[in-house]
C-alpha cells in the first residue's frame, strides 16, 4: 500500500506540473506580442487589454470585439511599442467607418527610433459603414521594428477596427529586382539574381569594383558604399552577404580597388565635394579608416564625373567624366590645348535648354598617378561617356551617349563605341553644333549602336566564357535594358565592330559590369535614378572551351603599331618630330593621319608653318592645313588660301574633297573672314560642284556656300530641300538658310517659310518641335519689315499647334504584295536595278523615319545598312511584308497589362523611380506612355511587331525590286545589282 500510494501521489504531482506548464505556456503565448521579438503578431480586440495607446486627439475603447477609435481632433493617432525582427514587413488592418478615411501608418526601428514621414505609408478608403475595408502595408525595417503608429483620419468621428496583424513579407513586386526568368540570354549562359537591394535602405547601386578577396564593393547613387560577398557558384544565391561599409563615403559613379586602396570618384557629394578620393585600411580591421581627397573634379549629376579604371601597365589611373564636368586643371595634355567650338554658321542651343552654354572640350578622359598629383588629358569631345575599358592589347574604348531629344534632326548622333586614342577628339558640341563623324579634326566611331543610355562597360578578359566572348566588349544600355556583346575586328590603325544582344529584359536598367577574377563570372548591377536595384551574375554553362585567350604579338603589328609610334610624339616637343611625322600626314588611314597631325600640333607652329605652304601632295597639304588653321595666326590666312586654291577639285578623292571643305571652314572660323578676293577665289574652286551627287557633300557645300553667299545658293538649296528624301536632310537646308539675309526674293522667301508648314508632319525627340520653331525664328530675324509684312499670314501660324500641310496626294495602293510574289520576281530578275529609285522607295515606304541606312535616317529601329550581307532576299521580304513573323529581340515590344484593365504595347526607353516611360509609336519618338511599375499586373513579350504592315503595297513591282536591291547593296551605288547586264 505504501508504494502504491506513493505512485498515486507522484502521478498527481506530475499532472499538476503539466497543468501549470500548460497554463504558463498559454499565458506566455497571449503575452508574447509585447515581449520577445516575434515575426508574426495578431491583435483581435476581445479583451480590454490590447496594448494599443491613444497618443493624440482620440480615445480607444473595446466594444463588441471591436477597437473603437473616437477621433476628437484634426490629428488623431494611436500606437504601441513592440519587437519584431528586421526585414520586409506586412501590416494588415481591417476597419470600417461611416466616412472616407485618409490616413497613414508609421513605423520606427532600433536604428531610427522615431516616427517620420520617410517611414510611413498613406491610405485612402471609400466611405460606407456597411463594408469592411482591408488595408495592407508593406515596408522594410532596416533594424528590429520597435513600434507602430496608426493615423486613421484627419477628421472627428468613429473608426472601428476588427483586427491588426504584423508578419514577415516577401518584397513587393516593385521592391524585387527583375526576375531571372524574364531575362533573355544567349544560349549556353546562366544568370542569377544574387541580391535585390532594398531601395529605401540601401538605395540604387550605380558602380562596382572587385577587392583582392573577390568581394564586390558597390555605391548607391545617392548614398553609401556596400561590400558584397557573393554566394559561391553552385551555392544558394541567398548565401550572398551584404554589409554597409563603415566609412563616410558614397555617391560614387566610379570605384576601383588598386594600389592597396579603394579609389572613389564622387559625383555630387553632400558632405564632400565631387572628385577623386583614396580610401585605405590602415589598421587591418577590414574597414577603411583613412580617406584622402586627391583632386576636386567640379561637376555633378548624370553628366558629372564617372568611371575610374587601372591602366594596362598597372601604374596609373584613368578617369572619365561627362560634358557637365569641368576639366580638373590637368598639368599635361595629349589633346592640343586649342579646342574651340569651330562652327561656321550660328548654333542654336538645345530647344529645352539642356547643356545651354556648355562649351568645348565636352566630356573628357584623363589619366593620373596613384597619388592623383599630376593629371593628363587623354581625350575629349564626348557627350556623356559613363565608363571606359582597355582591351588585352592595351587599347582604350568607351561607349558614348546620344542626345535623345535630338532624334529626327540632322545633328543627332547615335550612341556609339569609340576607340579612345591619344589626343583624340570626338566632336560633341552643344545644341545644333555637334560635329558630323566625317570631320577630319575628329575621329569616328568604331560602331554606332543607336538610341540608348550608355552605362557600364567591360571587356570579357578573365571570364570563363568561350574565346569569342572573352574578347568581346560588353556594354550596357540603361534605358532599353540591354547588355550588348561588341565584337571587334582590327582594321588599319583602329577597329571595326559588330554587336549582338547578350542579355536583356524589361526593365533591366544596367548600371555597371565587372569581371570577377576569382570565379571568372560577369557581374552586373541594375538601378540608378532611385529605380529598383539588384546584383546579378552571369556564368557560362555550355560545352565550348573556356580556356583563357591572350593577345598575340602579331595582332599589334601593322598600322596600329605605327599609330602608337606616332602617339609617342604627343608628349614631346622637338624639332625632329616635324620631320618624323610629316610623311604620315597624308596617309590613307584616317587614324594615322590624325595621330601625325596631333604630334605636329604639339610643336611650335613657327617650326612647320612654311612646310605647309610648300607642300605638293594634296592629302598631306589638307591635313597639315587643318593643323595650321587651328594653330596659325591670322597673317597666314591669305597664303594658306592661295595654296588651297591651287588644288584641282576634279582630281581630289571624295575624302579629300570633304576634308578640304572642312579646312576652309576652319580657316574662316580661326583665321578670319575672307576678303572679297579670297571669297571669289574659293567660290571659283567649289561652287560649280553644288549640288553634288552625295548627300553629305551637299551638306558641307551648302554650309560653306551659304557662308560665302554664293550666287543662286538659295535656289539650289531649296531645290535640294524639295527633293530631299529624309526629314534630317530637309531640316539641314532649312537651318543653313536661316542665317542668310541677302539673295532672296518674295517667291523664294514664301517658298522657304511654307516648308515649315510641311515640317509639322515630321516627328522627333522632345526638343524636335521647338527646334523647328527656333530655326524659323532665326530666319525671321533676317527679314526686312516689308518682307515680314508680306509673309504675315504664313508667319503667324503656330507650328506647335497647326495641322501639317499636305505634301501631295497619297500614293494609290498597287496591290497587297506577298512574300512569294516578290521573291519569285526577284529570283527571276535579270534587269539592271536603279539605285536612286531604290533610295527613293526607301523613303516612300517610310523606312527612313525609323531606320538608319548608309548614315541617313532615324534610329528608333535597327540600322539596316548591313542587312544585305546578313540576310537573303526571302529574309528581307519577310521582314518588310510580314514584320510580326519573326521579331528581333533587340526591337521587340512588351505588352503591359495594368491593374485598371488597360493594355499598353511598346518599348521601355526611360525610367525614374517606379515610373516606366514606354515608346508606343516608333514614328513619334516623343510620344511616351507613363506606367507606374506597381500598377503592372503582368508583362509579356508582344506578338506584334511595332513595325506597321502594308508599307510596300503602294509600290509597283519594279519599284519594290529597286527597294530590295537598295537594301542588299548596303548603300553602295556601284554594287553589281546596279550594273548593266551583258
Amino acid at each position: 500500500m505504501h508504494y502504491r500510494g506513493s505512485n498515486v501521489i507522484q502521478a498527481l504531482k506530475t499532472l499538476c506540473i503539466a497543468t501549470s506548464v500548460l497554463l504558463v505556456s498559454q499565458a506566455m503565448l497571449s503575452a508574447k506580442d509585447s515581449s520577445a521579438p516575434d515575426s508574426t503578431q495578431v491583435w483581435t480586440f476581445k479583451q480590454k487589454e490590447h496594448g494599443w495607446t491613444p497618443y493624440r486627439d482620440c480615445t480607444l475603447d473595446v466594444k463588441d470585439n471591436l477597437l473603437q477609435v473616437n477621433s476628437t481632433g484634426k490629428d488623431p493617432h494611436f500606437g504601441r511599442e513592440l519587437k519584431s525582427p528586421a526585414g520586409w514587413k506586412k501590416v494588415k488592418v481591417r476597419l470600417r467607418a461611416p466616412n472616407r478615411l485618409r490616413g497613414e501608418l508609421y513605423w520606427k526601428t532600433e536604428q531610427k527610433n522615431g516616427y517620420a514621414d520617410e517611414r510611413s505609408d498613406k491610405f485612402d478608403t471609400r466611405g460606407n459603414n456597411k463594408d469592411w475595408q482591408d488595408l495592407t502595408f508593406v515596408f522594410y525595417a532596416d533594424s528590429p521594428l520597435t513600434g507602430l503608429r496608426f493615423d486613421p483620419s484627419s477628421r472627428k468621428g468613429l473608426v472601428e477596427i476588427e483586427s491588426i496583424s504584423l508578419e514577415d513579407s516577401e518584397p513587393p513586386r516593385s521592391a524585387t529586382a527583375t526576375p531571372v526568368d524574364q531575362i533573355k540570354l544567349l544560349e549556353g549562359y546562366k544568370v542569377e539574381l544574387l541580391y535585390s537591394v532594398p531601395t529605401d535602405v540601401e538605395g540604387s547601386w550605380v558602380s562596382m569594383t572587385i577587392d583582392p578577396k573577390g568581394r564586390l564593393i558597390a555605391s548607391d547613387q545617392y548614398g553609401a558604399l556596400y561590400r558584397i560577398t557573393p554566394a559561391k557558384i553552385g551555392a544558394k544565391t541567398n548565401d550572398t552577404q551584404v554589409e554597409k561599409l563603415n566609412v563616410d563615403m558614397g555617391m560614387a559613379h566610379g570605384l576601383l580597388y588598386a594600389f592597396d586602396s579603394l579609389y572613389a570618384v564622387v559625383n555630387g557629394g553632400n558632405t564632400r565635394p565631387s572628385g577623386l578620393y583614396r580610401l585605405k585600411d590602415t589598421n587591418g580591421d577590414d574597414q577603411f579608416d583613412d580617406v584622402q581627397f586627391l583632386r576636386e573634379i567640379k561637376g555633378a549629376g548624370e553628366h558629372g564625373p564617372h568611371a575610374i579604371i587601372l591602366s594596362p601597365d598597372k601604374k596609373s589611373l584613368y578617369i572619365a567624366a561627362g560634358n557637365h564636368t569641368d576639366l580638373p586643371n590637368p598639368e599635361k595634355s595629349l589633346v592640343p590645348r586649342n579646342w574651340d567650338e569651330d562652327l561656321l554658321l550660328p548654333r542654336l542651343w538645345d530647344a529645352r535648354g539642356h547643356a545651354a552654354g556648355k562649351l568645348a572640350p565636352g566630356g573628357w578622359i584623363c589619366r593620373t598617378d596613384p597619388e592623383g598629383k599630376e593629371f593628363e588629358l587623354v581625350s575629349s569631345g564626348f557627350r556623356n561617356e559613363y565608363d571606359i575599358a582597355f582591351n588585352p592589347e592595351g587599347e582604350l574604348f568607351t561607349y558614348d551617349a546620344d542626345m535623345e531629344w535630338d532624334v529626327g534632326s540632322p545633328w543627332y548622333r547615335p550612341t556609339r563605341v569609340n576607340h579612345v586614342t591619344s589626343g583624340s577628339e570626338f566632336g560633341w558640341r552643344s545644341g545644333t553644333g555637334k560635329w558630323p563623324a566625317y570631320y577630319p579634326d575628329s575621329l569616328p566611331a568604331v560602331v554606332n549602336i543607336g538610341q540608348g543610355s550608355p552605362t557600364g562597360i567591360v571587356f570579357g578578359t578573365g571570364t570563363k566564357f568561350p574565346a569569342k566572348y572573352q574578347q568581346s566588349l560588353f556594354i550596357s544600355d540603361w534605358s532599353y535594358g540591354i547588355i550588348y556583346a561588341v565584337h571587334m575586328k582590327p582594321q588599319g590603325a583602329s577597329y571595326v565592330a559588330t554587336y549582338e544582344k547578350f542579355a536583356s529584359a524589361t526593365p533591366l536598367p544596367v548600371t555597371d559590369l565587372v569581371v570577377n577574377p576569382v570565379d571568372g563570372a560577369l557581374y552586373f548591377t541594375i538601378g540608378g535614378r532611385r529605380t529598383q536595384s539588384g546584383l546579378y551574375r552571369i556564368t557560362y554553362t555550355g560545352k565550348e572551351s573556356t580556356a583563357p585567350v591572350s593577345a598575340t604579338p602579331a595582332e599589334l603589328a601593322g598600322y596600329r603599331a605605327l599609330r602608337r609610334d606616332l602617339e609617342k610624339y604627343h608628349e614631346q616637343q622637338n624639332e625632329e618630330v616635324v620631320y618624323k611625322v610629316w610623311p604620315y600626314l597624308g596617309h590613307a588611314d584616317r587614324h594615322i593621319r590624325y595621330a601625325a597631325r596631333i604630334a605636329l600640333e604639339h610643336q611650335p607652329v613657327e617650326q612647320w608653318q612654311n612646310c605647309v605652304l610648300i607642300e605638293q601632295d594634296p592629302a598631306t597639304l589638307i591635313n597639315a592645313g587643318i593643323a595650321l588653321a587651328r594653330n596659325g595666326k591670322p597673317a597666314v590666312k591669305h597664303a594658306l588660301l592661295e595654296k588651297l586654291n591651287g588644288l584641282d577639285w576634279a582630281v581630289l578623292s571624295q575624302t579629300e574633297k570633304m576634308d578640304l571643305l572642312r579646312l576652309y571652314q576652319l580657316v574662316f572660323i580661326r583665321l578670319g573672314e575672307p576678303t572679297e578676293r579670297e571669297r571669289i577665289d574659293v567660290l571659283a574652286q567649289i561652287d560649280k560642284s553644288y549640288p553634288a551627287s552625295d548627300v553629305f557633300m551637299n551638306r558641307e557645300l551648302s554650309r560653306l556656300l551659304v557662308y560665302l553667299n554664293a550666287p543662286k545658293v538659295i535656289e539650289r538649296t531649296l531645290a535640294l530641300q524639295d527633293k530631299a528624301l529624309t526629314q534630317e536632310e530637309q531640316i539641314h537646308y532649312a537651318k543653313v538658310l536661316s542665317s542668310l539675309a541677302s539673295g532672296w526674293n518674295n517667291d523664294l522667301r514664301k517658298r522657304y517659310f511654307e516648308w515649315y508648314l510641311k515640317s509639322i508632319a515630321h516627328k522627333g525627340g522632345r526638343s524636335f518641335d521647338k527646334f523647328l520653331v527656333n530655326i524659323r525664328a532665326e530666319a525671321i530675324k533676317t527679314l526686312t519689315d516689308a518682307e515680314e509684312k508680306a509673309l504675315k499670314p504664313v508667319l503667324e501660324i503656330n507650328l506647335e499647334k497647326a495641322e501639317p500641310v499636305s505634301q501631295g496626294p497619297p500614293r494609290p495602293v498597287v496591290k497587297k504584295w506577298t512574300v512569294d510574289e516578290l521573291l519569285h520576281a526577284a529570283n527571276n530578275d535579270d534587269g539592271q536595278r536603279n539605285f536612286e529609285r531604290g533610295r527613293e522607295m526607301f523613303a516612300v515606304a517610310a523606312c527612313f523615319k525609323c531606320h538608319r541606312f548608309a548614315g541617313e535616317g532615324g534610329t528608333i529601329g535597327p540600322d539596316l545598312t548591313g542587312v544585305g550581307g546578313r540576310f537573303n532576299a526571302q529574309n528581307l521580304l519577310e521582314s518588310i511584308i510580314e514584320p510580326s513573323k519573326v521579331i528581333s529581340d533587340q526591337y521587340a515590344s512588351t505588352m503591359f497589362i495594368l491593374d485598371d484593365g488597360r493594355v499598353v504595347n511598346g518599348r521601355v526607353i526611360n525610367l525614374s523611380g517606379k515610373n516606366l516611360m514606354v515608346l508606343t509609336d516608333m514614328t513619334n519618338p516623343s510620344d511616351l506612355a507613363s506606367i507606374n511599375r506597381d500598377s503592372v499586373e503582368e508583362m509579356m513579350p508582344s506578338k506584334s511587331s511595332m513595325m506597321p504592315t502594308g508599307l510596300v503595297d503602294t509600290l509597283t513591282k519594279e519599284e519594290a525590286l529597286d527597294l530590295l536591291a537598295y537594301l542588299r547593296s548596303g548603300g553602295n551605288s556601284k554594287h553589281e545589282l546596279f550594273k548593266k547586264k551583258d
